[in-house]
């Protein structure tokens, strides 16, 4: 009997156990499409308040079940899948991202985030999945032609500045370039001598996202710098789970894709023979130089990546990579590198009440330049039939064109090679910025958190201009008596150093009060700007010039607040208000005042709609907004000053020197431009978000805008300076597109498609004089001297060409010398120019196609431009004979254009150069890129996927413009750095 009770007892204390036992399930969470492990996963009974989390490895175990419960696995950004428990001891998941969560979050939008189905203004993302592939040696150069209403055109040199436009811009001679912020940091558009752009020292690598707001409804927040949109650029940050490490390399090998239409040696010869003078053809030498073959060459490109993310002791998220960029331009001798370093660490403390974001960046750039117009230029004119080099040349055996008396004569183009590798021009740059954010929410009362942040941005560079002694560039006369020449060569050095502080410190307060959503955010910016340059001047020469200058501090110091109000998901109303000072106006001026209010309606969540099969998504919003514009050369122009002179205006008396001191002009009433703008938008989403986009109408209105324009005589100490005169009115429609065309388990085909038009016109420049036609504008064209082919004009486009009309014979010929006269006054005059169209697009369009199947994938971004015209610079100034037969004693070449025109010589001065037949359609369709991948899903590697990629850039053009490239920021065509077409090879491993 006693064994019995002891067996009886026996099995009472197990039967907890084995209970216990039977209700344990345990499991791995991974990520269904890179099978990587997923910490952080909620893992839960349905309806019970049991549940778990997955650690760092993905892993969970979760007691106390019962047969017939529902666990739930669900995480942020996937779909959240549900599974029976039926005594299982192994439950394994893979979830699958879920794409309208993903969509739903835009990242720092205005100090602060929102859904993307709670937003009211106009708002794009772009995240790191669709960026553009390829090498993108700039940031800028990864969503161009991938957001509807923000135009991005990228030049040709090594690291060159993309120019960025969001609608147009606003402003006449102030800045057009949107405001960038960059983790939380709002970036100045200064940039020091010696290096290329703001953007071009961040590694694309390290970017996350984009985030554009477009109309002024989203970016009154920004106030006195938001005219023109903001982009707010986020990198990426370290993240909770194991250590990850992703490789990344990519070699470009850069070739010339095109070069501008000039005559060869041959056709020279045969003009030369039939057109010229006998001492013409005695010049005539015996090659066949093709000079831009001698300028330019193919260039291999590499870019290499490393980054390291993770979580330390398993609880503080860290990001750690480096980079190294090294792009030699297609032009020899030019070329830009840049390494750079960067931390992210991300720690979250005291029960998630406090959150830290610091990045520290550091980076190191090496360029290398030339005088790219002079050199270009010259090798477009100089004589092909000359070698290159010339034996016992004095000046380092190249040839260069002489007088009799073997002096050098001063009209004649310079050998294009020896300008190459006798003009030396380096600089390096150091950049260090940084942020500190953070993010507590109070534990007495956790409806409100404060943030802070804090951060700087170093920009540092020195650099140097050398010019051989060998170099023709370097012979100057002895004196202004002595015929002699004495060559001194030169060397000239320069430091500059830029610094920016902010601050920003804000309160946020979020609250749901049943049906009722409210989110309201008050704060105050201070940001500070310093700039320092030390010059020399000519070191060889006499008496070398030296410069030390110290911009003035400009300080802006703003408060701002933003109210959302949401009932019931579906009515939505957004206030911002932002009061900005600046250091730039008088106190009178000196504060504006920037407000914005949106309203929208989610149509998709009201009853009618809200179980529709086909309309998963569908919001109405409406904006209207101010926002301002500070951005000018003149610091400090409403000041009366008084300046020093410098060596070059000093005053000798007997034997001492004194520094002239000479009254500056000012504008006491200098202020702010303000815009205006209204926004009609529809957010629209098919068939469960399969095909999302968007349609958007705006209306927006710069006032008085900072023009730089001349003063008349007698009204102020200066004949041109800044004042605020006239309005530009612009109007447009942007609509984009998206759709996952084919989507299953093996193929996956997603195409994103958008186009934009754009009205823009000056509506008022201020000026009431009759007769008054307008500002010239622009830059100086080349032929002739000082000449400008754009003008401002109310009712037109701002910079449209001012031309003269030319008149053509019945084979539609152009005549010489013929021009209308239009005002019909019987002469023909600068009052016969007329406005004919202009460099802006009416319509530009971007395709993204992306392409999955299994293990390859195929990408391609196309872009498109309609309407806009280029002045084609090169004709205008080499297409006629006597371009090339000026003088006796040189030759220089000819545009082929002469073939199409037979102009022989300049008429009337510059009638010839301003004429219309050489404003040309530059609309285009451009294939930008196309890459082609294979990925290795731990086949090759256990412990690594591998993705190899091969691919094209700037693949091909259709236009009808002949000459080097339709694509001109500016819209005029004249010596511009060629754009590489470039075939590369790319590897990334992930460990």
């Amino acid at each position: 009997m006693k064994t019995i009770y002891k067996k009886l007892l026996i099995l009472v204390l197990l039967l907890p156990f084995s209970v216990l036992a039977q209700n344990i399930v345990s499991g791995t969470v991974l990520d269904k499409v890179s099978g990587q492990s997923i910490p952080g996963v909620n893992v839960n009974v349905q309806g019970t308040p049991n549940g778990v989390s997955t650690d760092f490895d993905g892993k969970y175990q979760l007691g106390n079940l019962k047969n017939g419960d529902k666990i739930v696995f669900s995480f942020i950004g996937y779909t959240t899948i549900i599974v029976d428990y039926s005594s299982q001891k192994l439950i394994n998941v893979s979830l699958e991202e879920d794409a309208n969560q993903l969509k739903e979050v835009i990242i720092q939008v205005g100090y602060g985030t929102v859904k993307k189905k709670d937003a009211t203004g106009s708002v794009s993302q772009i995240a790191e999945k669709d960026f553009n592939k390829g090498i993108n040696v700039t940031p800028e150069s990864l969503i161009s032609g991938r957001i509807a209403g923000v135009n991005v055109t990228g030049g040709g040199a090594p690291g060159a500045k993309a120019d960025i436009r969001i609608r147009g811009g606003s402003s006449l001679n102030a800045s057009n370039e949107p405001l960038i912020i960059l983790d939380g940091l709002p970036l100045s558009n200064a940039v020091p001598s010696g290096a290329t752009s703001i953007l071009s020292t961040i590694d694309p690598n390290d970017i996350e996202s984009f985030t554009v707001l477009k109309d002024a409804s989203a970016a009154a927040i920004y106030g006195s710098r938001a005219a023109n949109g903001v982009i707010v650029i986020t990198t990426k940050k370290g993240s909770k789970g194991r250590v990850k490490v992703n490789f990344s390399s990519q070699v470009g090998i850069n070739t010339v894709a095109n070069t501008i239409d000039v005559l060869s040696a041959d056709q020279i010869r045969t003009v030369v023979n039939e057109k010229g003078s006998a001492a013409q053809k005695a010049l005539l030498g015996k090659s066949s130089t093709n000079w831009q073959d001698e300028i330019f060459h193919t260039a291999l490109t590499t870019n290499n990546n490393i980054s390291v993310s993770g979580a330390l002791f398993n609880k503080l998220p860290v990001r750690l990579s480096v980079a190294n960029t090294d792009n030699p331009g297609i032009l020899r001798n030019t070329s830009f590198e840049r390494t750079t370093t960067s931390v992210s660490i991300n720690p979250v403390l005291f029960d998630n009440h406090l959150k830290i974001d610091i990045s520290g960046n550091l980076s190191f750039g090496k360029n290398r330049f030339q005088d790219e117009g002079a050199v270009i230029g010259s090798a477009i004119g100089f004589d092909p039939t000359q070698s290159v080099y010339k034996t016992n040349s004095r000046y380092g055996g190249y040839y260069e064109w002489l007088e009799s008396n073997g002096n050098l004569p001063l009209l004649p183009a310079r050998n294009p090679v020896a300008r190459l590798n006798q003009d030396e021009r380096r600089a390096t740059s150091t950049r260090k910025w940084g942020n500190v954010r953070l993010d507590y929410k109070l534990h007495f009362f956790e409806d409100l958190k404060t943030v802070v942040e804090a951060g700087i941005d170093r920009f540092d560079s020195s650099g140097f201009s050398e010019v051989s002694t060998n170099s023709v560039l370097g012979f100057q006369p002895k004196s202004f008596t002595d015929a002699g020449y004495v060559n001194l060569g030169n060397y000239s050095n320069y430091t500059d150093a830029l610094q920016n502080k902010n601050l920003n410190a804000y309160l946020n307060y979020t609250k749901d009060f049943d049906k009722i959503k409210v989110d309201v955010t008050a704060g105050y910016n201070y940001q500070l700007f310093q700039k320092e340059r030390f010059e020399s001047g000519e070191l060889r020469q006499p008496n070398p010039k030296q410069d030390v200058a110290t911009d003035p501090d400009i300080n802006l110091q703003s408060y701002f607040g933003r109210l959302n109000l949401g009932y019931d998901s579906r009515y939505l109303l957004t206030l911002n208000y932002r009061r900005d000072g600046t250091s730039r106006f008088s106190k009178d001026n000196r504060w504006g005042n920037f407000a914005g209010a949106a309203l929208a309606w989610n149509i998709s969540e009201e009853a009618f709609l809200k179980d529709n099969n086909t309309v998963s998504n569908l919001k109405l919003r409406v904006g209207y907004g101010t926002t301002g514009q500070q951005d000018i050369s003149a610091q400090y122009d409403y000041l009366r000053r008084v300046t020093l002179g410098t060596i070059s205006s000093q005053y000798i008396f007997g034997n001492t020197v004194y520094s002239t001191a000479r009254p500056e002009g000012y504008n006491e009433n200098i202020k702010w431009e303000e815009l205006a703008e209204m926004n009609v938008g529809l957010d629209y989403g098919f068939f469960n978000n399969r095909v999302t986009g968007s349609i958007n109408y705006f209306d927006k209105e710069s006032t008085d805008l900072l023009a730089d324009i001349a003063v008349p005589d007698g009204a102020n100490i200066r004949n041109q300076g800044f004042f605020n005169v006239g309005s530009v009115r612009t109007k447009g429609v942007e609509f984009s597109i998206e759709s996952d065309i084919v989507k299953n388990e093996n193929l996956t085909w997603n195409v994103a498609f958008n186009t934009t038009f754009i009205d823009q016109k000056i509506s008022n420049l201020g000026i009431t004089v009759p007769g008054f036609q307008g500002y010239l504008a622009g830059d100086n064209i080349a032929g002739g001297s000082g000449n400008k082919i754009q003008i401002n004009t109310v009712g037109f486009t701002p910079n449209s060409f001012l031309v003269f009309e030319q008149l053509y014979d019945s084979n539609k010929r152009p005549i010489q010398g013929a021009y209308a006269d239009r005002n019909q006054d019987g002469k023909i005059d600068a009052g016969d120019r007329y406005r004919y169209h202009k460099p802006a697009s009416d319509y530009t369009f971007g395709l993204f196609s992306s392409l999955n199947y299994k293990k390859f994938d195929l990408t391609m971004n196309w872009r498109a431009s309609l309407g806009n015209y280029i002045f084609d610079n090169v004709s205008s100034n080499l297409g006629y004979l006597d371009a090339g037969l000026r003088r006796q004693t040189d030759l220089s070449n000819i545009s082929s254009d002469y073939y199409n025109t037979g102009f022989t010589f300049e008429d009337n001065g510059t009638q010839r150069y301003l004429s219309n037949y050489f404003v040309k359609d530059a609309s285009f369709i451009k294939l930008d890129n196309i890459t082609v991948g294979y990925t290795f899903d731990k086949t090759l590697l256990k412990s690594a996927s591998l993705r190899f990629t091969a691919g094209v850039q700037n693949v091909l053009i259709l236009t009808k413009y002949n000459g080097l490239d339709p694509e001109r920021f500016n819209g005029i065509d004249n010596n511009v750095y060629p754009r590489a077409r470039t075939i590369l090879l790319g590897v990334n491993v992930n460990l």
